[in-house]
């Protein structure tokens, strides 16, 4: 094996091997190849990861964010096509190389092997193919229109539902073509009905019977096959619409904007399960009810070949049904938003209330909870109620005209064989394409009922998908995976949704790297506010973030919270264990045990890990209730420093740890801050020796900035005001 060094990766590309995930690195070596550099936090952020790793089955979604346009193929190592080098070669137990060229004559390849630090590398053709595993992914750059070349016509952006239905044309091609058989296959039967009556019981012809028998037994079981084909196919579209319209909505929830985030979370949570509805819409009937209607006018056509005034009554049976259901439209509009706010406000209550079931139980305020909840609940009953009857009221109104032309249909019918222009077997047969030609009229109808119930739902889901992101589609960051932990603050403004006024007014300071500076401030004044700048978490109004002189707007915001070690002052915790809760975010596999156990430690939870016979691997429960609230406090410590960050962000770290504790912690993070950028909240003066600057905050303004001692004794003489 001969080894040739490949264009230098830079250092800001992250692509080696102690990430431990060699999917990514090939995807980061083929996008470099392509002139895309890209970090692998904005490759993978809010991807479905498996173990911390890149899958090939979400590797053409990571490599979408990279400008390419990835393919999963099936094909012998030889037979790979050399234009669309390099290429992702999958190995055998979860391995994976870059190709980079073959040469058949030699029987070499020229690979690059994540662990080797993107040298290229000649390897035997033979060795390779016994470790290929018979797969390989094409990557490819898309072409991308710069300012020079603008749009003639603007182009409409790609819906995100419908662009989904879209995908799956070539299936509901295959559908309407097994719709157009199915429909032709109709028509046997009664034509076999007319033949049987008039040509075979008036001539005892029971040879030409068996004939006509065999005949239709094989197109109704040809009929059959192709129905199920069908419903397969519009299953199969559904299926695969389901899935990615899932993951579409849940990405956009998890990538949405702090600016953005809805008033109501149960009211939210209502919206998101809306998707049932309209999922439930696009399914099968929904499809084939629509593929079956164009093909009534064919039915009421041969109808009237057979007998012109039998197809009178079938017309006039249609234009009824579809003048009831349009009419009844208004109402179904009206109703069906109705039901959706009032069922989202329900929502909203139940939601309120589970979450905050203890403190409902403290104030005593079940009464008024559920007198809440029968009101919403009594008013969407009697909603729900009046719509389930103009609903069903189509379609019963549908299912009586199709009877009523039937019997129109026989009456006439009759009197034209009375009149001798009918034969009997002909009314049979029309009665047969009657009722044929009214089915898919009634499940129009039906569907039109249903329609607004879907589309309430959608516009609800369009207003969620329009919300804006944290990572607007084409935007490149710039690649930081590593800091000083210098930060800045610029003439920063910003103001919280909805209010009338600033929590945070023209804020200017700079924090060095390794500078450990306490925030202190009456309640409100915006300390919490400034922690949530500085993640990225809200936009200024105006003004400018920055770390390291960039401001944090240009940086991915995944790997800009890498950098920060974040305690709240309102802890989150999961259902799950200790070690899930410590490691959330940056995935099990990326952390190993020492680091969590020298993060316990610090945290000052050894002790609980030691005593429980589960160790780290004890549940902590939902909200983590089975922990105490200093208990809670400690773990989103020891959360904050698993990773090893280089800033450090502290909001009230000890506020709910006694004494004892809160010494301990101090001496710990004393040593474990050095050289590390510090920002502290707290209204513990106890907690200012872990820094030697002190900010005062006053309604979201600087009241005062300065070394510690000077500060603090300006506020003891009353010079700055208090700040508790």
């Amino acid at each position: 094996m001969t080894y040739k060094e490949a264009p230098t990766v830079p250092p800001d590309i992250e692509v080696d091997a102690g990430q431990q995930d060699e999917l990514l690195a090939c995807l980061q070596t083929i996008a470099l190849a392509h002139d895309h550099r890209v970090s692998g936090d904005s490759l993978t952020a809010g991807l479905p990861l498996e173990s911390g790793k890149l899958t090939p089955s979400i590797f053409p979604r990571a490599a979408a964010r990279a400008g390419l346009s990835a393919q999963i193929v099936k094909s012998r190592l030889v037979q790979l096509n050399a234009s669309l080098l390099p290429a992702v070669l999958l190995l055998e137990a979860g391995r994976a190389c870059v190709l980079v060229a073959l040469d058949i004559k030699t029987r070499t390849a020229r690979v690059i092997f994540p662990e080797l630090n993107s040298a290229e590398a000649d390897v035997d053709l033979g060795n390779l193919q016994d470790r290929y595993s018979g797969r390989a992914i094409y990557a490819r750059p898309h072409f991308r229109f710069d300012a020079r070349g603008p749009e003639v016509k603007k182009q409409r952006a790609r819906h995100w539902f419908w662009g989904v239905v879209r995908e799956n044309r070539r299936l509901y091609r295959d559908v309407i073509a097994g719709s157009v058989a199915i429909n032709l296959f109709a028509v046997a039967m009664p034509l076999f009905v007319l033949n049987v009556y008039d040509r075979v019981v008036p001539n005892h012809a029971t040879e030409t019977l068996w004939v006509l028998a065999v005949g239709i037994f094989v197109v109704l079981c040809f009929d059959l096959a192709l129905r199920l084909m069908r419903n397969a196919f519009v299953d199969l579209a559904a299926s695969r619409a389901d899935v990615k319209l899932s993951s579409s909505i849940m990405a956009r929830v998890l990538g949405m904007r702090m600016e953005a985030r809805p008033a109501s979370t149960g009211s939210f949570t209502a919206t998101l399960q809306s998707f049932d509805t309209v999922r439930a819409f696009i399914g099968s009937a929904t499809v084939v009810g629509l593929v079956d209607l164009p093909f009534v006018l064919m039915f009421v056509a041969i109808i009237a070949l057979i007998a012109p005034p039998l197809a009178i009554p079938v017309l006039a049976g249609i234009g009824f049904v579809l003048l009831y259901a349009l009419a009844a439209q208004s109402k179904l509009h009206e109703l069906s938003e109705t039901t959706w706010r009032v069922g989202a406000q329900r929502n909203s209550t139940l939601v309120e209330s589970v979450s905050q079931l203890e403190a409902v139980k403290v104030l005593r305020a079940e009464s008024h909870i559920q007198s809440i909840w029968e009101k919403a609940s009594a008013f969407l009953s009697r909603t729900a109620a009046q719509l389930r009857l103009v609903s069903s009221s189509v379609s019963s109104v549908a299912l009586w005209a199709q009877h009523s032309v039937a019997v129109c249909v026989i009456l006439i019918g009759v009197y034209q064989i009375i009149d001798g222009n009918l034969t009997q077997g002909a009314l049979i047969a029309a009665y047969l394409l009657s009722s044929r030609a009214m089915a898919p009229v009634s499940q129009a109808a039906a569907l039109l009922a249903q329609y607004h119930q879907s589309a309430t739902a959608l516009e609800s889901l369009n207003a969620v998908m329009e919300q804006p992101v944290e990572r607007p589609e084409g935007k490149n960051f710039v690649n930081r995976p590593v800091v000083h932990g210098q930060l800045n603050f610029d003439k920063v403004a910003m103001r919280y949704p909805g209010e009338e006024r600033d929590a945070l007014r023209d804020i200017t300071m700079t924090i060095a790297p390794g500078e450990h500076v306490a925030v202190l401030g009456r309640v409100g004044c915006g300390k919490s506010t400034l922690n949530k700048m500085m993640l990225g978490l809200y936009q200024p109004k105006s003004g400018a973030v920055k770390l390291d002189d960039i401001d944090i707007r240009q940086i991915d915001p995944l790997q800009l919270r890498r950098h920060f070690g974040y305690v709240p002052q309102d802890l989150s915790l999961f259902f799950g264990s200790l070690r899930e809760n410590i490691v959330a975010g940056g995935g099990s596999d990326g952390v190993g045990d020492e680091a969590l156990l020298r993060a316990i430690k610090l945290a000052g939870l050894n002790g609980l890990v030691d005593a429980h016979p589960h160790g780290v691997d004890l549940n902590v429960g939902e909200r983590g209730e089975c922990l105490s609230g200093g208990q809670r406090q400690a773990v989103a410590i020891a959360r904050a420093v698993v990773h090893d960050p280089r800033v450090l962000l502290l909001d009230e770290p000890s506020s709910a740890m006694d004494h004892a504790s809160e010494e301990a912690l101090k001496h710990k993070l004393k040593d474990y801050a050095q050289g590390k950028t510090m920002l502290l909240m707290t209204h513990r003066r106890s907690l200012l020796s872990l820094v030697e600057r002190v900010v005062v905050v006053e309604a979201g303004k600087v009241l005062a900035d300065g070394p510690r001692d000077r500060v603090m004794e300006a506020l003891r003489k009353g010079q700055l005001g208090r700040a508790s």
